[in-house]
């Protein structure tokens, strides 16, 4: 029988690349953007790209009405925000929180009956290496992937009951993605004066990286974890945060 995989955040980088990754496999995908654009993927029978904004509750509402039975969900939508925390606007830190955490808290709250009546299912949330180490100039960003590395492992200990799991994907430093493109707010705003010799060695390191993640590489960890028979909770995603993992 032919599983059904939701994913959200597909229009482009570790969402999309997932997708394309389990439509090889054979998997039913549903691949959830804001706007939906079914031409970014080959057409395939096994796909359906729906509307999704994690942040609204009548949007996740619709979503899963369409969707039907969900065997894996991958919470992957999230927005980037790299600055000098003392320059960030309480709004700004509000919306990556609203969807980074609350977002993927709503996410997991809007599946988990369904899998815990069939003592069923998967949920892969995706976070990041910030989680893994300490970085500087992303306090605000770091906070909303670290709360959801522990509402996750909590999360895995209550469902774990009912037959459902949950896994962690934490991905490294990926330069192809849209992450700084995509930022609410440019870096470039939120790094007053004071911090310019504090920043500069920090943005050089992030331009010439050592190790990075390439976007298969995140989609081959959630295909490692989707197929977890070991009870594993983390899986670090990228040459750099598996080596960051290594130690922690």
């Amino acid at each position: 029988m032919t599983k059904t995989i939701l994913i959200t955040g597909t229009s482009s980088g570790y969402g999309k690349t997932t997708a394309e990754h389990f439509l090889a496999r054979g998997w039913k995908v549903l691949a959830t953007m804001r706007h939906p654009d079914p031409s970014l993927f080959a057409e395939t029978d096994r796909l359906r790209v729906l509307p999704l904004d994690v942040t609204n509750a009548d949007s996740i509402a619709s979503l899963f009405e369409a969707a039907g039975p969900v065997d894996v969900l991958v919470n992957n939508a999230g927005i980037g925000g790299i600055g000098a925390f003392e320059a960030m606007p309480l709004s700004f830190i509000r919306q990556l929180f609203e969807t980074n955490t609350i977002g993927v808290m709503a996410m997991c709250q809007a599946v988990i009956p369904q899998m815990r009546e069939r003592r069923s299912g998967t949920i892969i949330n995706v976070t990041s290496s910030v989680a893994l180490g300490e970085f500087p100039l992303a306090a605000a960003y770091a906070a909303t992937k670290q709360a959801i590395e522990g509402f996750s492992a909590s999360l895995a200990q209550e469902l774990g009951y009912f037959g459902v799991d949950v896994k962690l994907v934490e991905p490294g430093y990926a330069p192809t993605t849209k992450f700084g493109a995509n930022a609410i707010i440019p870096v470039s705003e939120l790094l007053p004066g004071a911090y310019a010799d504090f920043a500069r060695p920090v943005l050089e390191a992030f331009s010439k990286p050592t190790m990075t993640t390439r976007e298969i590489d995140v989609a081959d960890a959630i295909w490692q974890a989707v197929h977890d028979t070991e009870n594993q909770l983390r899986f670090p995603a990228g040459a750099d945060a598996v080596a960051l993992a290594k130690i922690r």
